[in-house]
């Protein structure tokens, strides 16, 4: 029989039965003869070179690479070197906004704001500003807010904000976090709602609010929100809720998150949900929403949710712990790759889906079936089989890969390891014999890491029901 393996199952010492996602594997769902979907490993992490400082944020500006790296404005040019444009401001590991126009990049970081129009980098100290905290660029302004008021610049001189230019989001008295630009609108994310801004012209604050389109949840923290979709994805919640994930167009909200991704974000508090980081990347018919948490990143990918007809997550993490922070933000495509830096250290780099390593380091995977049950009946299991496709490692290793069962969700057994096949193995069958039996329920877990490289396109079990 074929056992599922696009998500699996576990249990808390709550009693609650949890959604187990894969572990550095992405589920790739279409029928490809053996399955309706399988398991590939997720991309790996390569060094292209070290910054001055932690990337903070970045930006693909006339089709070159720009990122804020402690405490400087860099260039990081195709073959990793790296050129320093300028300061903005003390060193800091806080993120960074980043937008542009024709004539120039803006960055704010730190609350102020500076333009670089690719030879001088200038800050902006008109007082009538204030300590920003976002920006975006709409119909020729770059448009700020403090917190309080959304601000725009002058368009005859970028450098210049006159104060009857100041508008305000008040449908709620709740404060202003972050700004996102949209279908030519401007998106005022608020911490318990969320309004639209339309540009009408005038010698006034030029943007006035699209009514009708007002959410009535908003976004936790300045850049826990990402355009996805053609709609404002973002986590947070309306006034006496609970965070959540949501998407959100032309007025109305749909929760992205699964019962597991509440939970999960239910075990941090506000303060640590506003230092998340929520970016947008489309790669090979996937269209993946990452949440990037202190401990772990959450990866919703809309495209295979809508072929499977039910929401797709899996996590990602470095390393080879349980659970570890995944080493790879700020996505920017440039120069043919998806450009990633460490939110860790000073290192830049660049996703490589032909590795598994990240950083030049092992990560492991894994992932769980769903409860097997046999309606309270035992049953032998003779053997398992992963049906994968093997012989993809590379030349200098003999990686080996290892299951387990639960019968409980909480206590584990010993893992029985085999071999996943050297390079060029590529008619290795993986086969556990003699998996001993099941007693009214078993969940079945599998683990390796980066040096397997294995896409796993089904498990089949050969059981044995008894009729006792």
């Amino acid at each position: 029989m074929q056992i599922s393996i696009l998500n699996g199952i576990y249990t808390d010492q709550d009693s609650n039965v949890r959604a187990a996602y894969p572990r550095n594997m992405i589920p790739v769902i279409g029928v490809n003869g053996v399955s309706e979907g399988h398991l590939r490993p997720a991309e790996g992490i390569v060094q292209a070179g070290t910054g001055p400082g932690i990337s903070r944020g970045g930006k693909n500006w006339n089709d070159k690479l720009y990122r804020v790296m402690g405490s400087r404005l860099v260039e990081i040019k195709s073959d990793g070197s790296v050129y320093d444009i300028g300061s903005v401001g003390a060193y800091s590991t806080n993120m960074a906004s980043l937008d542009y126009s024709f004539d120039n990049l803006c960055v704010v970081a730190e609350n102020n704001a500076y333009l670089y129009d690719g030879t001088t980098l200038t800050q902006i100290t008109d007082p009538d500003l204030g300590n920003v905290i976002d920006v975006v660029f709409i119909d020729g302004y770059f448009m700020f807010t403090d917190g309080e008021f959304l601000i725009v610049n002058d368009l005859a001189n970028p450098l210049s904000v006159s104060p009857t230019k100041y508008g305000s989001s008040e449908i709620d008295p709740d404060p202003i976090v972050a700004l996102l630009e949209l279908r030519n609108e401007v998106y005022a994310l608020n911490r318990y709602s969320i309004e639209v801004f339309d540009n009408i012209g005038g010698k006034g604050f030029p943007f006035q609010r699209i009514d009708g389109a007002h959410v009535t949840k908003g976004c936790v923290g300045t850049h826990a929100c990402a355009v996805f979709e053609e709609s404002i994805a973002f986590i947070g919640g309306g006034h006496d809720e609970p965070n959540s994930v949501w998407l959100a167009s032309g007025g109305r909200t749909a929760r992205l998150a699964t019962r597991e991704i509440d939970l999960i974000l239910r075990e941090r508090d506000d303060a640590d949900l506003a230092l998340a980081v929520v970016e947008a990347r489309y790669e090979k018919d996937h269209a993946f929403l990452y949440i990037h948490l202190l401990d772990q990143t959450l990866v919703y990918d809309a495209n295979a949710s809508k072929k499977a007809g039910e929401h797709v997550w899996h996590i990602l993490a470095s390393g080879n712990p349980v659970y570890g922070r995944y080493l790879a933000r700020d996505f920017i495509w440039c120069y043919n790759q998806w450009n990633v830096a460490d939110p860790t250290s000073a290192k830049f780099g660049y996703l490589d889906d032909t590795i598994a390593t990240h950083w030049g380091q092992s990560t492991s995977w894994s992932f769980s079936t769903k409860i097997m049950y046999n309606e309270s009946r035992n049953a032998l299991i003779h053997e398992l089989e992963l049906v994968s496709l093997t012989g993809r490692a590379d030349i200098r290793d003999d990686p080996h890969i290892s299951t387990e069962y639960s019968k409980d969700g909480v206590v584990w057994s010993q893992a029985k390891t085999i071999s996943a096949g050297k390079q060029g193995e590529y008619n290795k069958r993986l086969i556990w014999l003699q998996q001993g039996g099941l007693r009214d329920m078993r969940i079945q877990r599998f683990n390796g890491d980066s040096a397997s490289m294995l896409s796993i396109l089904r498990l089949e079990a050969r059981i044995e029901g008894m009729a006792w």
